[in-house]
């Protein structure tokens, strides 16, 4: 009878390590990063504790939009970013960019002829390959619906507008 009380507690205590877990799992270079970047110590990224930690995991300088809306969302409770918010902010990064990668490679599997830009034969082309039962009316209504500016042309911007409508931006900061 001993045991179960034990077993339970330990159980308990491997669910709270998993979540854990979770978080380094998703995004395992984030949380020293996060700790480098606060050389104080004091438990949270300021400004531009921020803006050097992006360089870092990213690349790049954030613009001063992106970091503006960060810091507003976070300092209404805290001084700065807070590591967990810290990790949600770069897993949601991490994806975004990795969506965005995944459509890059979709327009470019489009793009046979390396232009740059999709025809209304590209179209075809690629739905005949994946749904050869399509009615060419439909390939053509989808085309003029991608193509926002009718030039006949469906650019990489057009493209990724058009197969990220009706996603819901769940950040508050969506890294450009």
């Amino acid at each position: 009878m001993p045991l179960k009380p034990l077993r339970a507690r330990r159980a308990g205590r491997r669910q709270r390590a998993g979540a854990t877990a979770w978080w380094w799992e998703v995004n395992p270079a984030s949380h020293p990063v996060f700790e480098a970047c606060d050389e104080d110590k004091k438990g949270y990224l300021s400004r531009e504790d921020f803006k050097v930690a992006v360089v870092m995991l990213f690349g790049y300088k954030p613009s001063k939009v992106e970091v503006d809306s960060v810091m507003a969302s976070v300092q209404q409770k805290n001084s700065g970013v807070l590591l967990e918010e810290f990790l949600k902010l770069m897993s949601t990064k991490k994806a975004a960019q990795l969506h965005h990668s995944e459509i890059r490679q979709i327009f470019t599997a489009f793009d046979m002829q390396y232009r740059g830009f999709l025809t209304l034969e590209d179209f075809k082309r690629a739905f005949n390959s994946i749904a050869p039962k399509l009615p060419e009316r439909i390939i053509v209504e989808a085309f003029r619906e991608v193509d926002q500016d009718s030039d006949g042309h469906v650019s990489f911007k057009e493209f990724e507008s058009a197969m990220n409508y009706g996603q819901n931006e769940v950040s508050q900061l969506h890294f450009a």
